[in-house]
């Protein structure tokens, strides 16, 4: 019979699942194994995610307003549409990825993400901004959860939280990046006779359009098709996955009546208020960071603006990580 509790045997003695005895080493160069070709992946992609959801903060300081003509609510018009399509796309993505192959899925929504956020450096009016931050929001929405639930095929409940936590400071370092990306970016300004936003936001956009192309062959689908795993890891895999409380072949596909329960679920909408809230916060943040660091100091040039912004989501990262562990 399983047992659950870990810590009073020594670190070569193994847990027994069934007849088979999983071995504790073993298992901790595994999960080092998955870290190493899993996480960085994912946390990149969150990274450009976020860089190209809140670039429009940086790009607002190098002539946007003024080429776009956007007067009075519209630059915040601009920002708040992408988060209708952004919310509207998350389930559905959700739904597509446990149908569909999560590497090709992911592959999918990352590339055109990509194409999108690149070809708003060359919008000519407000309306192009309206329909590109509106398209970006509809396939960019369905990263993060799809993230959460492709990182549940290959880790166990108590090692989820640390990497969770990875994706939330791949944001905090997202934002950091943001503002050094455009502080030299913006030296830009002129060049081939562009603006320095337009060329934020196309430099900002393709390294998100060669990755999705990538993750077609990065991400496995799942163990038992992931390349770098041996036939012993995809083994202890399953032993993994059995010795988890109401783990079956069966819990790891989509049934409609889950879907059911969670939209009756109350805890899941009261989760849902909850990150309305922390999200209005962080993404309010994000966007106007550098537009309240002009605030702060009129003075400061555009660049030094950007520079300034990196200390407060260097802060924002080292927090997340110490309270994910």
């Amino acid at each position: 019979m399983a047992r659950n509790n870990f810590s009073s045997m020594g670190p070569t003695k193994g847990l027994e699942v069934g007849d088979v005895e999983i071995d504790y080493v073993a298992e901790r160069k595994l999960v080092r194994k998955l870290d190493i070709h899993i996480i960085p992946v994912v946390m990149l992609l969150y990274l450009l995610s976020f860089l190209d959801r809140v670039n429009i903060g940086n790009a607002r300081l190098y002539g946007m307003e003024q080429d776009l003509n956007l007067y009075g609510n519209r630059y915040q018009t601009a920002v708040s549409l992408l988060f209708v399509t952004y919310i509207l796309s998350e389930l559905p993505s959700n739904l597509l990825l446990k149908k569909c192959r999560p590497s090709r899925w992911i592959a999918f929504i990352t590339t055109s993400w990509g194409i999108i956020a690149t070809l708003t450096g060359i919008t000519r009016s407000y309306g192009g901004l309206i329909a590109c931050r509106l398209f970006l929001g509809l396939v960019e929405g369905g990263l993060f959860p799809g993230m959460a639930i492709y990182l549940t095929f290959f880790y166990t409940k108590r090692e989820l939280a640390l990497r969770i936590g990875y994706l939330f400071v791949s944001a905090a370092l997202a934002g950091a990046c943001g503002g050094l990306l455009a502080y030299g970016i913006g030296f830009m300004d002129g060049v081939a006779g562009q603006r320095g936003w337009r060329w934020i936001m196309i430099l900002e956009g393709l390294p998100t359009f060669c990755l999705g192309i990538a993750c077609w062959w990065l991400l496995a689908d799942d163990p038992e098709t992931a390349y770098y795993l041996t036939a012993e890891e995809k083994a202890l895999m399953l032993l993994r996955r059995a010795r988890q409380t109401g783990q079956t072949a069966s819990a790891q596909r989509f049934h409609w009546a889950d879907f059911r329960a969670a939209l009756a679920d109350w805890k899941m909408w009261a989760f849902c208020f909850a990150q309305f809230g922390a999200d209005t916060m962080l993404y309010g943040y994000s966007t106007f960071l550098p537009t309240i660091i002009r605030g702060i100091g009129p003075q400061y040039s555009s660049a030094i603006v950007q520079v300034l912004t990196i200390p407060c989501y260097a802060l924002g990262a080292i927090s997340y990580i110490v309270a994910a562990r």
